[in-house]
């Protein structure tokens, strides 16, 4: 007991005094990862230093791209040597929808070297045009990535699907592609969903987050410079990816909306920077602030 209580004490006097506010902790925080794609130039002149620099800066786990090629397993084995969880990574898609093409590996041989090293979830990143040129092709997309969600299932391991903000571009009667993948996916097919591309293709991330709920496996966590017109279906400038903080998306409520709707995963991610290692440092420093 301190001198100022026994004299309160004493003297027959009780005040209570104001709890210290307590900043509640934002979620995700304690395993914030960081989608390496936005290191891929580092990477490319000195992959060691780079994952080390990632590790030093704070990140807790990290996803890869790329899988299964050489880089990405020494992406994978040198991130978890530094003391970071590897989980997820993006992957040959074509191996799902594009099997014939010359080079491209088996779904099931991704599957069996997804396994070999651990991964729980492997991410569709991207679509080629004739897979969404009209809502007919998003439906056979859709009916694909399902039956490769199946064939992951029984490998243990979760699929899910990476947006752009093409998918959202109205088509035949307004509906979207997006709507096609909400309404065709099976429950074996989740969805990664990138807050930033959502914002482009205008819609709110929030509102998304919420929509989608449990389907969602892992966000992506990447800012758009102010003023940035949206909805936009085409190409962006370099300069719309911006750091977190410094844009128009209010990440932290939608960190908070993805604990609500018990999303697993979120990682940072910035497309383009002429100095993507400073990028990283200042999107952190935000999240923690």
């Amino acid at each position: 007991m301190n001198r100022r209580s026994f004299i309160y004490r004493a003297s027959g006097i009780t005040i209570c005094l104001p709890a210290l506010a307590r900043k509640p902790a934002l979620p995700y925080m304690d395993r914030i990862g960081l989608q390496l794609y936005t290191l891929r130039n580092p990477i490319k002149e000195d992959l060691g230093k780079t994952i080390r620099e990632v590790a030093k800066t704070g990140y807790k786990q990290v996803e890869p791209f790329g899988f299964p090629s050489p880089q990405a397993i020494d992406l994978i084995t040198q991130s978890r040597d530094q003391g970071m969880q590897v989980n997820s990574s993006h992957f040959d898609w074509n191996s799902l929808l594009a099997p014939g093409k010359k080079g491209v590996q088996p779904f099931e041989k991704i599957l069996e070297t997804a396994r070999k090293h651990k991964l729980t979830d492997l991410v569709v990143p991207y679509l080629h045009e004739v897979d969404r040129a009209d809502l007919n092709a998003y439906e056979k997309t859709a009916e694909t990535l399902n039956k490769g969600a199946a064939l992951a299932k029984e490998a243990g391991i979760r699929l899910a699907y990476h947006n752009h903000a093409f998918e959202f571009k109205p088509m035949h009667k307004g509906k979207t592609g997006y709507d096609v993948f909400v309404e065709s996916f099976s429950p074996d097919m989740s969805f990664e969903v990138d807050v930033f591309w959502v914002k482009v293709g205008g819609v709110d991330p929030i509102s998304m987050i919420g929509k989608l709920g449990p389907r969602i496996s892992q966000l992506h966590l990447k800012d758009l410079k102010k003023g940035t017109p949206c909805p936009n279906y085409g190409k962006l400038e370099k300069d719309a990816f911006d750091e977190i903080g410094d844009g128009m998306i209010p990440m932290k409520p939608i960190m908070r909306a993805a604990q609500k709707a018990g999303v697993k995963h979120c990682h940072v991610e910035q497309d383009h920077s002429p100095a993507p290692l400073q990028s990283i440092r200042k999107s952190l420093r935000h999240l923690n602030s």
